[in-house]
Formats: C-alpha cells, structure tokens, sequence
C-alpha cells in the first residue's frame, strides 16, 4: 500500500448536527433516560419491576460517568408502583412497655393520628383533673369514707364495751396500736398498783386480756376487709369518672379511625390504660411534664405520645440518597435523655434512619463509603435478608453488655438497594462475600463510551438540553452544541465515540455558562465553550509548560530539521491526574563489533518498563529475521531515550527504536523534522497507540518552538486514524501544507519517509536490492562478517 499523507477532513470529525431539528436547547426536549447507557438501564429496569427478595443493583463504572445523576433522572421521570407505601408509627405496648408496638398505616395518617392523641391528651390533662374536683364526685367518695368509718366505729365501741364491762379499757398508743389496760375503778393501773393486787386479780386480768385480743385481731381483719371493699369501691369510682371522661373524647375518634383496626384495637388499649392509670394525671407535682422537658417534647404524658417515625405527605415514590451511611444514620437509633441524674429511654425516643424513609422505595449509597463503616455493610444485609429492619443497639453488640434497652417491635422492609462503585470494589465483594451475589443479583455496567452517529448526536444534544435544564443555566446554541460534541469525542479519544463521562461535560457546560454570563451575553456561544476549554487548559498545564519551556531554553536538546544518523524523534505522553500531552524524545542507536545483541540501556539501568523491553524484544527479532537469515549480525546495537532520567514503559516507541538501529546499521541518515510514533510485531507491521493526538500536537508546539519549516511532520500507525481529533490550530496547518501527517501499515514505510530511499524488498536468497536502506546495510553487515 502506498504511504498516505493524510488530509485535513481526516484529523477531525465535525458534528454536523443533520438531525438536530432546532436552533438551541430552549426548544430541544431533556433526555428523560440514562444517555447511551441502554444496557445499564434495561437492568435498572429489570431491577426495579422485580419485587423478589435479593434483585438489588450494583452499579458499575468510574467516577464521573454520571452513574448516580442518571439513574436518580431515570427513576424520578418515571412511573412507580406506590402499593407498598405506608406510614410507620411506634406506640406503648401498654401491655410490655419495654417492647413497642409498630402501627403500619396508610401514607398521610400517621401524622393525623398523631394530632389527634395529642389533642385528646391534652384534653384529658385538663378534664381528668377537673372531673375529681367537683361537688358529686366528692360527696360520692366522702360517703363511701364515712360508711368504712361508721362500720369501723361500731365495731370499735363494741370491743371497747365488752372490755369495759370486764374492767379493762381499750386505749390508743403513741404508735398508733390498740392495746387493752387493766383498771382500778375508773383509772388506769399503773405498774405498781398492779403488782399490789393479788395473784388471782392479775391472773384475772390476764386471761380476760388475752381473750379480748384475739376478739380484737378478729376485728382488725375485719376491718382490713372493709377498707380493702372501700378501696375497690374507690377504684371503681375513680375509673368509671375516668371512663365517663374519656368514652366522651375518645368516642369520636374511635368513628374517624373505624376502617383501622390497627388504630381501632390501639385506641382500645389506651383507653383501658387511662383508666388503670388515672392517677399520671392527677399528680401534683408534674413529674411527667418534668421528663417530657428532660426530652425537648411536649408537656405531655409520655407513654400516650404516638411516634411518627415515617410520615409521607403525597404518594411520591421515595427515593433516598444516603451521603454518609453509617450505622446510625442508616438503621435509626434509639435516643436517650436525662432526668434528675438519671439516663432514660422510651418509645417516643425512637429516631428513624435512611432505610426507614427509603421503604417502599429506592435507597442509592456509594459502595466504598458503606464498606468504610464498621457493622454497616453486615447490618444492611442481616436487614435484607430478613427483610425488616430491627432497631437493635449498636452499643449492646459492641460492648457485650446486658443494659436495660427497648426492644421494638421490627418493620417489615420493602426496599431496593443501589450501590455505586467501581469495578474493583466489585471484584472484591464477589471473590470474598458470597452473600453479595445473592443479594445485589443484578449488576448495572456503565459504559465509558457510546458510538457516534447522527441519531446518537441528538441523543447526546438533549443530554446537554437536560443539563442545561437541570442547573438552570444559559440556553446553548447549535454552533456550541456542536463544540461541546467535538470535544466529547476528543475525550473519547475517538472520531467514531463520545465520552459518556457526564461529570466532565457538565463542568465544561457550567464553567462556559460562567463565561457566557460573565460577557453578558443571552446564550451560550462556541466562544464561550473555546474560552472554558481554554481556561480548564490553563489550570491543569503547569507540568506541560514547564515541560516545553526546557525546549525553548535548550535544557532537553531535539532537531526539528536537518538530518542525522541513529537517531529519531519519538513521541511520548506524560501525564498528571488530571492533564495528559504530548513531547518528543530523542532516540538514539550507537553500533559496534559485536555478536548480533540489542542493549537496551534502559532495561539494564532498571528504567524500562516490562511493556517497553517486550517491544525492544520484538524489533530485535524483525532485526534479526531481516539481517540475519543466512549469517549473524556482526554488531552489538545500544538504543536508549536521550536524557530520560524517569521510567520508560510502553511499547509505542518501537517502530522509532526500529528506525534508529537500521539507520546506525546502513550509516544513512534519518530526517529530524518528522517524529514517529507507534509499536510493530515481529513482522514489522505497525500496531495502534495511546494518546495519539497529544503525541501529535507536543511535537507541533516543540516545532513552533524549535522554528517552523513547511516539511515538518508526524508518522503514525494507521489503525490509529479513528483516534484523530485534532486542535484546530493542527488541523489549520495540515491544510495549508505546513505540517504533515502519514498514516502507515509497515515500519519500511516509516524507513522510506526517514530516508528517502525505500527499505527494499529480499530476494529468494534474502538479498536485498543494493540502491534501498537495507541493501546498503546488508552491504556493510557483510563487508564486516568477511
């Protein structure tokens, strides 16, 4: 094949836009899908219609593809089933305080029910009190008092009596006890006008005592009896006045909750509560108000607070993202407050976490933060297989420790899980957690890159429409939707590819907003996409321009004319983490009498790299199958990069490599105004490349830096063709014949182009023809053999 210089047209593919049907992004309809990302959203898709246990969705791909604004787009543009969406309340398990009751309730009726308690209790703080301090309850209450009194009384006067009679009095202690004294006459005898009576008196006396005592512990049990009847005819009293309360308030709540049998059998409950527990109201100190302040709540008592835990207003699909999942901030927690010195909890301290407010719908988290955190990764999967959420204390796993704690009831999860991360994290999941597998089944692959087409052009342009749209920010026209197109494609690295890394267009489209601001203007222009271009350029190229300022002073020596032997300009790229250019290198191939070898200095110093010694390796063997078929090369070859003082790796300066060893072989001297790039195999065919349009535009510059001649040039492998997506100041040049580009198949093309002269074509014995490169180095090979 003839060696191709290539033409302007070919060094970059402009977006025509032939489908775009308008003139800007004002008329042009947001994307309301994942942007060349068909095979991650038919998984997404899949993953989402799917409501079995364990088709939760890893989404794969690097940083900046958009991996999260994309599907967040996807799920809030469209339609999801809201069956499985309810309100989450806690209230007292009046039964086991310690075990809360959840309550599951249609969306929008935790938080009325809630309203509705607390307007009730704060009734029943004012009524209940109010209904034991009135006239008839008083009365009722004295009148059962003075009947336990009168009956006591009698009972009293009876013993005291019969006593009498028998010449002992009933007397009252200073301890509150009865006990019985004998008498003399109508007073009481003392200790020593008892020890003067005779034996018989005392012994009289005696036994009449002891007789009375048990009578009188007959009528103590007695009495214990009635004040026992009297406090149930007190607690009867006491609960039917709270009852009369509390039918009158609850009654029609009851009605406005009669389709709930959840509320219904709850409000039950609380009712029976109020009325075993009347007394929370009716203390005078307010301890419960107290606690409720200790809280930061309402002055109210506590045990009859509903907990709305999870209120949602409308039937909005919820999706959650969860920027920092810890364990708290994922599974909830149960608060505690103080209270006189003393830690305390209860129901209504109960906080939700994300998966919580995410059930019944999608939770997205970053893979590499909720495997940072301690427990979080195993909690979320004890949660979904299970399938409920437990709100157990992190602290009590951790410490081992038996504190008292509440142990509520667990909430029955519904939710889909979505986590970002890249491939290795993936890797890692799948090779040391088998779990993973069965519970995120489907994996979400983003791509880097999409084709590019027409169709796909528009798809690309309401991509940048729906970002546009997204941030609010000035309209672009059809010139800039172009440009920014163009350079999607540079990023690609790739005339028939765009770059699906979202992150970087939309910094583009908001720095070229700025810009388009800053100058006034109405609409973002290609200027104003060249001059954010510009900008991003010049704050990343430090390490580029002190690169090419050791050009212009000198310090990395390079020809960009004439002629010279062994030696070549090859094209390198060196890189930051976020800037990648071009520079040429000189390589240089100093030969002598020697048994064929090709030392390659880097690899002997431990500056080469694997890639770059398999490639020394390669074009040793196309040396030696050209050279030395019927006899060994007499020469020890050494190439090495020129004032290279880091590392070498990379195979794509073997072609150059090779071009500098044949003209050391043939003494014929090679063109310094033409740089190479590219790798070859063992048959010398040339092989694509990297950072194709860097290595070209690094040695344009260092030719507008060294002097620029109209013959000057690039060689590079024509597989590499489709890369090319040139700056337009390269593409200029090529046009009006100022600069070169061949585009080559075999590295005897490369040789010609060096040269002059072609490489030569062997014989059937392998000779060459005497007038081409490798004739003339045969002649020398073998001049030195004899």
């Amino acid at each position: 094949m003839a060696i191709q210089r290539l033409n302007s047209e070919q060094l970059y593919n402009t977006a025509e836009l032939e489908k775009l049907p308008c003139k800007s992004t004002k008329e042009l309809a947001p994307i309301d899908e994942i942007v060349g990302q068909e095979r991650a959203q038919k998984a997404v898709e899949f993953a989402m219609s799917i409501k079995e246990k364990g088709y939760n969705i890893y989404a794969i791909g690097q940083n900046g593809l958009g991996k999260r604004t994309m599907i967040l787009r996807y799920l809030n543009r469209h339609q999801h089933e809201v069956d499985s969406l309810f309100d989450w309340c806690y209230v007292a398990n009046f039964e086991d305080i310690r075990t809360p009751k959840v309550l599951k309730l249609p969306f929008g009726v935790g938080a009325k029910l809630k309203q509705d308690i607390d307007k009730l209790i704060t009734k029943l703080v004012n009524a209940i009190p109010l209904a034991f301090d009135n006239e008839m309850y008083i009365s009722r209450a004295e009148r059962l008092k003075n009947q336990l009194a009168a009956k006591q009384q009698v009972e009293l006067e009876k013993i005291s009596k019969d006593a009498k009679e028998r010449g002992i009095s009933l007397t009252l202690t200073t301890q509150g006890d009865y006990q019985f004294v004998a008498m003399d006459g109508e007073e009481l005898h003392t200790e020593e006008s008892f020890e003067a009576l005779s034996k018989k008196e005392q012994d009289y006396f005696g036994s009449t005592i002891d007789a009375l005592e048990v009578d009188l512990r007959e009528m103590v049990r007695q009495l214990t009896e009635w004040e026992e009847s009297y406090s149930e005819k007190i607690k009867k009293l006491n609960d039917d006045v709270t009852l009369d309360v509390i039918t009158h308030f609850i009654k029609q709540l009851k009605l406005d909750y009669s389709n709930y049998p959840d509320i219904k059998s709850y409000l039950t409950e609380l009712q029976k509560d109020i009325v075993e527990n009347a007394d929370i109201f009716l203390e005078e100190t307010g301890e419960q108000g107290e606690i409720a302040t200790a809280s930061l709540d309402k002055k109210l008592p506590r045990r009859y607070k509903v907990n709305v835990l999870v209120s949602r207003k409308s039937d909005d699909f919820p999706i959650v993202v969860e920027e920092n999942p810890n364990y708290h901030s994922l599974f909830g927690y149960i608060e505690t407050a103080t209270f006189k010195g003393t830690v305390f909890t209860d129901f209504s301290l109960i906080r939700p976490g994300s998966l919580h407010k995410a059930n019944g719908g999608v939770l997205l988290m970053d893979a590499q933060k909720v495997l940072e955190q301690p427990y979080v990764w195993d909690g979320l999967k004890r949660a979904l297989r299970a399938r409920q959420l437990s709100f157990t204390s992190l602290e009590k796993e951790v410490t081992l420790t038996g504190a008292v704690s509440l142990d509520p009831e667990p909430i029955p999860l519904d939710v889909k899980i979505i986590l970002f991360g890249d491939y290795r994290t993936y890797q890692l999941l799948q090779h040391y957690d088998p779990e993973f597998s069965e519970l995120f089944r489907v994996t979400a692959d983003f791509e880097d890159e999409m084709k590019r087409s027409p169709d796909s052009e528009l798809h690309y342009a309401r991509f940048i429409s729906s970002i546009v749209h997204d941030n609010n920010m000035l309209h672009c026209d059809r010139k800039a939707i172009a440009r920014i197109i163009e350079h999607s494609s540079r990023l690609a690295g790739d005339q028939s590819k765009l770059s699906l890394h979202s992150a970087h267009i939309a910094n583009l489209l908001r720095e070229s907003n700025y810009v388009a601001r800053q100058a006034n203007s109405n609409m973002i222009r290609t200027g104003h996409v060249e001059e954010a271009l510009s900008n991003q350029q010049l704050r990343v190229s430090r390490l580029q321009d002190s690169v090419m300022e050791s050009f212009i002073n000198g310090t990395t020596l390079i020809h960009t004319d004439g002629v010279a032997v062994g030696q070549v300009n090859a094209l390198s790229v060196l890189s930051t983490s976020d800037h990648m250019f071009g520079a040429p290198n000189r390589i240089t191939a100093t030969t002598s009498y020697g048994d064929g070898e090709v030392i390659d200095i880097e690899r002997s110093v431990d500056l080469g790299g694997s890639i770059h010694s398999k490639g020394v390796m390669i074009l040793t063997a196309y040396l030696s199958s050209v050279f030395g078929k019927t006899a060994r090369v007499p020469l020890t070859t050494n190439i090495t990069f020129e004032q290279s003082y880091g590392g070498v790796d990379g195979d794509s300066a073997s072609m150059a490599e090779f071009c500098a060893v044949v003209s050391a072989f043939s003494r014929k001297a090679n063109r310094q105004d033409i740089a190479i790039t590219g790798s070859m195999n063992q048959f010398g065919e040339s092989q694509p490349i990297g950072g194709v349009n860097e290595k070209i535009e690094g040695f344009f510059d260092v030719c507008g830096i060294k002097g620029r001649t109209s013959e000057q040039g690039v060689i590079i492998p024509r597989s590499n063709m489709h890369n090319l997506m040139l700056r337009p100041d390269v593409v200029k040049a090529v046009e009006k014949g100022e600069f070169h580009i061949w585009a080559i198949d075999h590295v005897t093309e490369a040789i010609e182009i060096f040269t002059g002269k072609p490489a030569g074509e062997p014989s059937e014995e392998g000779s060459y023809p005497i007038d081409t490169i490798y004739g003339i180095a045969q002649a020398k090979l073998n001049a030195l053999r004899k």
